[in-house]
């Protein structure tokens, strides 16, 4: 299982997240071809890299660059922003031609996002208006973190204390406290520490990265290293590195985790219904879904709906379940169970660079990438996947 660990302790915003995750491996070029994939006005942004310093440290900087005579408002820090409404970037990523998985990791982050800015300031989740991080910029932040992390095959995702900051800020809103309301939201469920000074060293965007994705620990998890990325933030703070530093590897051989197991009986849902919560199980971070048909009271035929999940997402796919099929409960128990070391490489092929899951039984080719050159070259899926196989030797 690819395990990610952010160390945020210094902080995070959503450039040092993607800037950490090229220096990681993601390849710049990829990233530009499918951030075009959403359909963001041609030269409403233009993306740019740079290896900087901070404080001695070594890191990547990664920028949105805009067009200085867009109209526009600006942020604390000079960047430029339009307004755009949550439900327009919603349907934005939807329709767009990133993959499945990005879409998904996308579209959490920016529900977390939405929710907090509409507790922050008392509207609807679907009327929110984004100020801060609507524009281009933070669009292509959040949704190049999820291309990061699909690109790097990312299973599971851990997060350290991250600073509270202080003193104050501007914004659209006018001069807020830091953190500012909605990155406080964002904040629940995180650990946080105060030995960093003023300044707002996590921004809502990386709050809402943390928030969607993450499980927070006191301590890293047991896991072999295998990359370390780093990405500096715009500003320099005196007190320490604006760096995030983000580490790559597998969990330890034989390493076992805790999972939730639920389920709930059905005796009145149509399939459609029910094909529809386990594709909305899946999107929202259930590690796996399945119906099992079974005999309920009267004789009835009925269906078991079950899935598998972190204990952190257990609370919102229950009520999710609930809210699509009209149960009224769901049961549920914890699993442990043991995770074989996995890592995800790419290597070329007859169709070009393909991502091969590796594991102690071998390799084997990327269902997504496999699906890809199926559609591009026209040709069966099982004949490109046993092509990639045979080229590789069997995973060998």
């Amino acid at each position: 299982m690819i395990t990610i660990y952010f160390d945020a302790t210094a902080g995070i915003a959503g450039d040092m997240a993607v800037a950490a995750l090229l220096d990681l491996g993601l390849p710049f070029e990829y990233l530009q071809q499918e951030l075009a994939k959403l359909g963001l006005p041609k030269g409403s942004y233009e993306l740019a890299e740079q290896p900087v310093m901070r404080q001695g440290m070594a890191a990547r900087q990664f920028m949105v660059q805009l067009p200085a005579d867009e109209h526009h408002h600006h942020d604390h820090n000079g960047h430029h922003h339009h307004h755009r409404r949550y439900a327009t970037i919603r349907e934005m990523i939807a329709t767009s031609g990133i993959t499945a998985r990005v879409k998904e990791l996308s579209q959490r982050i920016f529900l977390r996002l939405a929710e907090a800015e509409a507790l922050a300031h008392q509207v609807a989740v679907d009327e929110v208006t984004f100020h801060e991080v609507g524009a281009a910029d933070s669009i292509v932040d959040i949704v190049g973190v999820a291309i990061g992390l699909d690109w790097l095959g990312v299973e599971q995702v851990y997060t350290s204390a991250v600073p509270l900051g202080g003193g104050f800020v501007e914004t659209a809103h006018g001069r807020l406290p830091v953190p500012a309301p909605a990155t406080a939201e964002l904040l629940k469920g995180l650990a946080v520490h105060g030995q960093c000074g003023n300044g707002e060293r996590v921004t809502p965007t990386g709050a809402a990265v943390l928030a969607a994705l993450a499980q927070p620990l006191r301590v890293m998890p047991d896991m072999i290293v295998e990359r370390i990325g780093h990405g500096a933030g715009t500003k320099d703070f005196e007190d320490c590195p604006n760096v995030l530093r983000v580490m790559l590897g597998v969990p330890l051989a034989g390493a076992e985790e805790t999972i939730v197991e639920a389920v709930c009986n059905l005796d009145d849902v149509t399939g459609e219904v029910l094909g529809y919560t386990l594709q909305r199980l899946l999107e929202q971070g259930a590690l796996d879904a399945w119906h099992t048909p079974i005999q309920m009271k009267k004789q009835r035929p009925g269906v078991q709906l079950s899935f598998l999940c972190r204990q952190e997402h257990y609370g919102s796919l229950a009520r999710l379940v609930m809210a699509e099929t009209g149960t009224l409960g769901v049961r549920h128990h914890l699993l442990q169970r043991t995770v074989q070391p996995r890592q995800v490489e790419q290597r070329m092929s007859c169709y070009g660079p393909v991502r091969f899951k590796i594991g102690m039984a071998g390799c084997k080719p990327e269902y997504d990438d496999c699906c890809r050159i199926a559609r591009e070259q026209e040709v069966p899926l099982r004949e490109v996947q046993r092509r990639l196989q045979e080229e590789q030797g069997h995973g060998h």
